[in-house]
C-alpha cells in the first residue's frame, strides 16, 4: 500500500531553535557531534545558513554538488536551497542562521544579502571558502563566540550588536571569497542576475513566463536575457527550464509523489505537456527518471 506523500521538508528557523528562545529570527550557537534536532536529510531552509567548521571530516552536498568538508571553511546556504551534511564525530565549528528580516531590519538597501558573492550564486554553485589565514581563522571564531556570549546574557543581548556581528562575518568572509576578476567587472549586471535568481527562487511553484519574472524588476524581456547570457552563458528561458527540471527531479526522488500530484504542485495546467517538457528537456519521462534513481 502506497505511503501518504510527502514534500521535501522545508524547515524554518524555530525547528533549530529552543523552546525558550523568543526570537524566531536568528540562532547563533556551537555546531558538533551533540547538536541533535529532528530534521530529515536531504531537506531545505526558508532561511539563511553561515556554518563555521574548525575540525572534523565529512561531505556538505548542496543542490546535487558534493563538497568536501576540509576544515577551516565557511558554508553558505541560501533560502531554498537542498542540501546533506555527512559529518564524521569529530566535527567541531559554529553555526549562525537567520532571516533576511533579521539582516536587513532597519537598511534601506533591500538588495544588501543578494550583493554578497556566496548568496544566490548566479551559477548555482557555492563551494565553501577554505581559511588559511590564522588571523582571519581567529578573528571569525572570536565574532562566532561575542555573539554566542551575548545571546547567553540571561536575555538581556542587544539585537542591534548582533546584527552588527554578523556583517562582520558576512563581510568578513566576502573580502576572502575568490570571485573572478570577469565577474567584479560585471557589477551591476551581476546584482540584476542574482535578484532574478532570488524572484526564481521565491516564485519558481508560479511557473511564472519571462515576461512576468522581468516585470516584477521593472526591466524588459530582452535587457534581462541579454545580461543574464552575458553572465552566465545561458538564456534567461534556460535558468527558468532548468530550474523547473530541478524542482520535478527533487520532488521526483525525495517525495512520493505522483507525477500528477508534482505537476499539479509546479502550476503545470496539463500534465500531459508536464511529462513532454520533462522528456523533452531529459530525454525520458518523470516515471522512467524517478525508478532509474532508485536502481
Amino acid at each position: 500500500m502506497k505511503s501518504p506523500a510527502e514534500q521535501l521538508p522545508v524547515y524554518s528557523l524555530h525547528n533549530f531553535s529552543s523552546p525558550e528562545r523568543k526570537s524566531q529570527q536568528f540562532q547563533v550557537e556551537v555546531f558538533d557531534a551533540n547538536r541533535h534536532f529532528s530534521v530529515k536529510y536531504p531537506h531545505r531552509h526558508d532561511f539563511f545558513e553561515v556554518l563555521y567548521l574548525l575540525k572534523g571530516s565529512g561531505y556538505h552536498v548542496i543542490d546535487g554538488n558534493k563538497y568536501e568538508i576540509k576544515p577551516p571553511c565557511v558554508f553558505f546556504m541560501s533560502p531554498g536551497q537542498a542540501h546533506k551534511l555527512e559529518l564524521s564525530n569529530d566535527i567541531e565549528g559554529y553555526i549562525f542562521i537567520f532571516t533576511a528580516d533579521f539582516y536587513l531590519l532597519n537598511r534601506s538597501n533591500q538588495n544588501s544579502l543578494i550583493e554578497f558573492p556566496f548568496f544566490y550564486t548566479i551559477h548555482q554553485d557555492n563551494p565553501p571558502l577554505p581559511l588559511d589565514n590564522e588571523n582571519d581563522i581567529r578573528f571569525l571564531e572570536s565574532l562566532f563566540r561575542q555573539s554566542i556570549a551575548e545571546i547567553s546574557q540571561s536575555g538581556n543581548y542587544t539585537i542591534d550588536l548582533l546584527r552588527s556581528i554578523l556583517d562582520l562575518i558576512l563581510t568578513t568572509c566576502a573580502a576572502r571569497y575568490k570571485v573572478s576578476e570577469n565577474m567584479l567587472n560585471k557589477g551591476k549586471g551581476q546584482i540584476l542576475v542574482k535578484r532574478f535568481f532570488h524572484l526564481l527562487e521565491e516564485n519558481h511553484q508560479k511557473n511564472l513566463s519571462l515576461n512576468d519574472y522581468s516585470g516584477m524588476m521593472g526591466v524588459t524581456p530582452n535587457h534581462l536575457t541579454q545580461t543574464v547570457k552575458l553572465l552566465t552563458g545561458k538564456t534567461s528561458s534556460q535558468i527558468v527550464k532548468a530550474k523547473q527540471l530541478m524542482e520535478i527531479k527533487r520532488l521526483l526522488v525525495h517525495t512520493n509523489l505522483s507525477v500528477s500530484e508534482i505537476a499539479n504542485q509546479l502550476n503545470f495546467d496539463d500534465q500531459s505537456y508536464f511529462t513532454k517538457f520533462f522528456k523533452r528537456e531529459t530525454g525520458i519521462t518523470p516515471i522512467q527518471y524517478r525508478t532509474e534513481t532508485f536502481k
